[in-house]
């Protein structure tokens, strides 16, 4: 089972338009509304393919009751923490040619006892879980800590515990050297506090991470799929699609599809190349919908034991 903790969740509206043009009346082509934010995305995918998993997430105002009923439409099961104020409500904008644009709201303030009442569902929730995964930007409130002080909690409850995050809590969290992290090419940079251009560059700051105590690194790098690192191999699996349509959630559908690997035992290659096909399927749907099974055929997934170190990265 894998419980996700998702701190800011929202309701996200994804509205297709033929073309954006800065301060111009536009007419929608299409609107769908879902429930997200990171971990509560990452739940969404694994129920969809037929795993186990947990959502916690707080919840208050007219936005939270909308989020448990999407939720509870789409099947996946959840813990909701009250709160005082009202869950977000985020706007993602689609053009034909894949390109997206995000207005995402701040969510929130939590009080310090929300947070703590946060921590204490998920640690609940924890048991007997293969892993426990801390994803997303904190909302106002929220200390930087929040991800360490879970993977310490979870992990003294017997979880593997991985972070998705950025910043500043992302920087925290590795000082607590959770067992998986996954940032995208962006954030690896900001975290290592330099640019990395080549996959080669992405390959030795992730070995950095892992060599000071975290289980593995793994990269998730757009159009150029994703790299996984861990203390004795590194891994390049991209996949190949011809229609992107959202890029929406892509990044929590590859860290879904890979930790279900994972607690399938699935070698890290195997559970790399289900992430990579996860995240390609969710590229080829609209807005922030999560692929199921059937999204997944015909992705095909090239996987490299021997990652091409001065593959130049976003040249495409």
């Amino acid at each position: 089972m894998i419980v996700t903790l998702t701190p800011n969740p929202s309701v996200d509206r994804a509205v297709t338009v033929a073309s954006l043009e800065r301060g111009e009346v536009h007419r929608a082509a299409d609107v769908r509304v879902d429930a997200g934010g990171k971990g509560v995305n990452v739940a969404r995918a694994v129920t969809a393919q037929g795993g186990d998993a947990v959502a916690v997430l707080p919840v208050g105002g007219p936005e939270g009751r909308l989020l448990e009923e999407l939720l509870d439409a789409a099947g996946v099961a959840r813990v909701s923490v009250p709160i005082a104020g009202s869950a977000r409500m985020n706007v993602s904008v689609l053009e034909p040619d894949g390109t997206t644009t995000k207005l995402n709201e701040p969510g929130p303030t939590l009080s310090p006892a929300e947070v703590e009442a946060l921590l204490g569902a998920t640690v609940a929730s924890a048991a007997g879980a293969d892993w426990v995964v801390g994803c997303g930007s904190l909302p106002p409130g929220a200390p930087d800590d929040l991800y360490a002080s879970l993977v310490t909690r979870a992990r003294a409850a017997g979880a593997r515990v991985a972070i998705d995050s950025s910043g500043a809590p992302l920087a925290a969290a590795v000082e607590a050297l959770p067992d998986l992290i996954k940032p995208n090419h962006e954030e690896l940079a900001e975290l290592v506090g330099h640019p990395l251009p080549t996959l080669g560059d992405v390959r030795d700051a992730a070995a950095a991470l892992v060599g000071r105590g975290i289980g593995a690194v793994a990269v998730s790098l757009g159009a150029d799929g994703a790299l996984l690192v861990t203390s004795d191999q590194a891994v390049h699996a991209r996949a190949t699609i011809t229609a992107a349509v959202s890029t929406v959630g892509a990044g929590d559908c590859m860290l879904a599809g890979l930790l279900h690997g994972l607690t399938r035992t699935l070698p890290l290659d195997a559970a790399l190349a289900e992430g990579v096909a996860w995240g390609a399927a969710a590229v080829t749907l609209p807005g922030s919908r999560v692929p199921g099974p059937d999204d997944l055929h015909g992705i095909p997934v090239d996987v490299d034991p021997h990652p091409l170190a001065a593959l130049a990265l976003g040249q495409r």
